[in-house]
């Protein structure tokens, strides 16, 4: 019978060479979660798996134009937190704000609201820091408006007089509607600012 080590190997070998990062939760059809922790550390001694992150793995790919180990790939890092954690997550407002024009300032490039605790975490050589967020935040979490509303939440809506007329020339009316629909979940002002948006 093969050992749970060589069953996390099939199934890392399955996902591809870069392609993916997993955790002890991804395995636990094959034991208990301490067990399962302790294959994962033993398959990183033994160079099997690379740890990039506190019980973060994954099979890196080799770079033949850079001659050595590929970086890891941060997003697929992320989502294996997601499904560790039970957590959910968005990204920040200044991102949204940059992506609609609400400001031209560029935002930390790893910064997420969410639901569960704040932190700063570790993965590969790229920091990515999660913030916790009100419930109400993190019910804009996949409506049309999410976007819209991350941007409004962030600190340029209340003191800059263009965002107004930004968010109304860039938005279709399908999300302008959205964003109205679920304003109650917004500061009083946020609300205000979006029925002044979808006018």
């Amino acid at each position: 019978m093969p050992s749970i080590g060589d069953r996390i190997m099939r199934r890392v070998r399955a996902k591809g060479r870069g392609e993916w990062v997993c955790t002890s939760a991804d395995f636990l059809a094959f034991g208990a979660r301490p067990t399962i922790g302790r294959a994962l550390a033993r398959l990183a001694k033994s160079g099997k798996l690379r740890r990039v992150g506190r019980g973060l793995y994954d099979l890196p790919r080799f770079s033949q134009i850079l001659n050595r180990l590929e970086a890891v790939n941060v997003g697929y890092a992320i989502d294996a937190m997601v499904r560790r954690d039970g957590i959910r997550i968005m990204r920040g407002g200044g991102f949204h704000a940059n992506l609609l024009r609400v400001t031209n300032n560029i935002p930390a490039k790893f910064w997420f609201v969410t639901d569960g605790r704040t932190r700063k975490v570790k993965i590969g050589r790229a920091t990515v820091y999660f913030e916790h967020a009100s419930p109400k935040m993190i019910s804009w979490k996949g409506k049309a408006s999410e976007s819209a509303a991350q941007a409004l939440l962030g600190p340029y809506a209340s003191q800059d007089p263009s965002v107004v007329p930004t968010l109304r020339s860039v938005l279709p009316r399908q999300v302008k509607d959205d964003l109205v629909r679920h304003s109650h979940n917004l500061p009083v002002w946020g609300a205000a600012i979006a029925r002044r948006i979808a006018a």
